[in-house]
C-alpha cells in the first residue's frame, strides 16, 4: 500500500487517490469498510460504495471526522 492507510484502517475515515482505466488518478473520500484480498472498499457520504483494487493506490492517508456545519441563525 501506499500511504498511510492499512487493513487495521478499517472503520476510520479515508482519502485514496487511485487510477482509473482511462490512466487518469481520482480521490475517494470516506469511511474504510474493508482491505482485504488486494482490495479497498470506501462507502462516501452518499452512501455508495467505491471498490478498488490496490494496485491502482496512488496514495492514500488517514482524513479526520468531517466537520459538523451548523446552520447559521
Amino acid at each position: 500500500m501506499v500511504g498511510g492507510v492499512t487493513p487495521g484502517s478499517v472503520g476510520q475515515r479515508v482519502v485514496v487517490r487511485h487510477l482509473l482505466p482511462s490512466g487518469t488518478a481520482t480521490d475517494a473520500l470516506g469511511e474504510l469498510e474493508s482491505y482485504e484480498g488486494g482490495w479497498l472498499r470506501v462507502r462516501r457520504r452518499d452512501g455508495s460504495v467505491v471498490t478498488i483494487d490496490e494496485a491502482a493506490v496512488v496514495a492514500s492517508k488517514l482524513v479526520p471526522p468531517a466537520a459538523v456545519r451548523r446552520p447559521r441563525i
